[in-house]
């Protein structure tokens, strides 16, 4: 199986890209993994929060195959522990999906036909980060789901 986010717009706190890379090279020990950085809207201030939807949303169903698994990470869905999310990745893999894909939409969420598309939505928390630190936290938590697969230490720390 191979695991890519999408994310809309480039990381810029340096600080925060070097944790993200990190953890990227730490993931590539159990699975191919891809992040895939969709370029910022242009012209926002001239869009509705419907229209910069639509926007994001065509960009985000164009990198979509038609059998991949798409998860959006939204603030208003389940959420779960590392452990299930853990088995939630296990099941993944043995049902022998090919590509797991994770979305961070923009700042206004998605749009209807990417919620239409979605097979999942999962919550990080109830409170809300930065796109950009979403990026981050979704990594680190496929990298501790695979750690616990593998029953390493890293979880327990």
């Amino acid at each position: 199986m191979k695991i890519k986010l999408l994310a809309v717009g480039k990381t810029d706190h340096k600080a925060l890209q070097t944790l993200i890379d990190d953890y990227q090279n730490r993931l590539k020990h159990y699975i191919k993994f891809e992040l895939i950085v969709m370029p910022d809207i242009k012209n926002v201030k001239h869009l509705s929060e419907k229209e910069q939807k639509t926007k994001e949303g065509e960009m985000i169903l164009k990198q979509l195959n038609v059998s991949d698994r798409l998860v959006l990470l939204d603030e208003n869905a389940k959420q779960l522990t590392s452990e299930t999310f853990a088995s939630y990745l296990q099941k993944q893999m043995n049902a022998g999906l090919k590509t797991l894909v994770f979305v961070i939409g923009g700042p206004y969420g998605f749009s209807e036909a990417v919620y239409n598309k979605a097979d999942d939505q999962l919550s990080l928390s109830k409170m809300t980060f930065s796109h950009q630190m979403v990026r981050l936290f979704i990594i680190e938590q496929l990298y501790r789901g695979f750690t616990i697969l593998k029953n390493e230490p890293y979880h327990h720390r």
